[in-house]
């Protein structure tokens, strides 16, 4: 069973979770505002994406731009980057879809597609 953490007002979510309807799969749509992943929840999920953790944050979000995180990550040790996510589900990048040994931030069909071994 996939995860995705998605946000109900965000477009991007809206069409990967029909994308996902469209290809038949089953999954499990969590809240990311409600119900988001915990730092420790979120350190698994990063050491299991291999991806930048800079790749986590929402960078379009309101929250990322008020906090001026643009200039603020790059002198935040990863511990600190981790701990801020874990604040406030509104400043992870969504969608966050999360398979049993892979983790992808954002929809790219293509790299869904892929990971989800759709040819």
């Amino acid at each position: 069973m996939i995860n995705v953490y998605c946000y109900s007002r965000c477009s991007t979510c809206k069409k990967a979770l029909k994308w996902l309807d469209d290809q038949k799969l089953q999954y499990k749509s969590i809240d990311i505002k409600d119900d988001h992943p915990d730092e420790k929840t979120l350190r698994k999920y990063y050491k299991m994406s291999g991806l930048p953790l800079k790749r986590f944050f929402n960078t379009s979000g309101i929250q990322y731009r008020e906090l001026g995180l643009s200039k603020k990550l790059p002198d935040m040790s990863e511990e600190e980057q981790l701990a801020l996510l874990a604040t406030d589900g509104m400043l992870v990048k969504r969608p966050l879809l999360v398979g049993e040994d892979f983790v992808l931030t954002g929809f790219k069909e293509e790299e869904w597609r892929e990971k989800l071994q759709l040819g």
